[in-house]
């Protein structure tokens, strides 16, 4: 079986971020805020890289930028994230110890936070692999969600994994060794059956597992375009419920 979230994380340029870091209760945090005040936010779950990986940081600022309060906690709660430099042989272990359907207590939080300390009235989600697992999982338990965006990652061993409470898009590469076309076919139709709010499923041409985060400097010249058409489809999707 291939690496659940195994993907070139390559060389990455320096990102000078354009947010800060909070501490919320027992969890830490970066938050970016717009240039002027709005009562509308956005939670980014990061990947297995953890909440100071600096494609994430480039995610966050770059929601920031269209108008929301964006915040990535430390889902992963002071503990160690996986590193490219770590023996995928010890994967399996160190995800029992992060699992993204435990997330729950983590993301009341966080929601709380920005509701009494930001202001904010509406609040998506956008996660990313185990991040996209985290918020595939929370769509459908957490009704504060107004709208998630799950990025190339899926609750896959629940037979209600299908009743979403509120608007969600799923993104996913063509080319994703982590997540087949046919486990991404039985979703649609799962979906089609099951489910009672707005949903979408996208298929991005040639992308593999991560490819929506990388910051333009660090994006192959072929993959650029359908890197781009994932972001904005994603700003769409929250700007269009949230």
């Amino acid at each position: 079986m291939a690496d659940p979230f195994l993907y070139n994380t390559g060389e990455r340029s320096h990102y000078g971020c354009l947010g800060h870091e909070v501490q919320i209760e027992y969890l830490k945090a970066y938050v970016c805020r717009p240039s002027f005040s709005t009562d509308k936010a956005v939670i980014v779950v990061h990947d297995v890289f953890g909440w100071r990986f600096p494609d994430i940081r480039y995610i966050v600022d770059l929601m920031a930028g269209h108008g929301y309060i964006t915040i990535c906690p430390d889902f992963f709660k002071g503990t160690e994230p996986w590193k490219p430099t770590d023996h995928w042989v010890d994967f399996p272990d160190w995800m029992k110890n992060h699992d993204p359907m435990k997330v729950d207590k983590e993301a009341d939080v966080v929601l709380k936070y920005l509701k009494e300390q930001c202001g904010a009235k509406k609040i998506g989600i956008v996660g990313f692999s185990w991040g996209g697992m985290a918020v595939h999982h929370l769509m459908l338990k957490n009704p504060q969600l107004t709208a998630g965006v799950s990025l190339y990652g899926i609750v896959r061993d629940s037979e209600e994994r299908y009743a979403l409470l509120n608007p969600t898009f799923f993104i996913f590469g063509e080319k994703d060794h982590t997540i087949s076309l046919d486990q991404i076919f039985l979703l649609e139709d799962k979906l089609k059956q099951y489910c009672k709010v707005p949903y979408k499923i996208k298929v991005y041409p040639g992308q593999v597992h991560g490819f929506a985060q990388l910051k333009p400097e660090d994006m192959k010249p072929e993959d650029k375009p359908y890197i781009e058409e994932a972001r904005r489809d994603m700003i769409d999707w929250i700007k269009m419920f949230v």
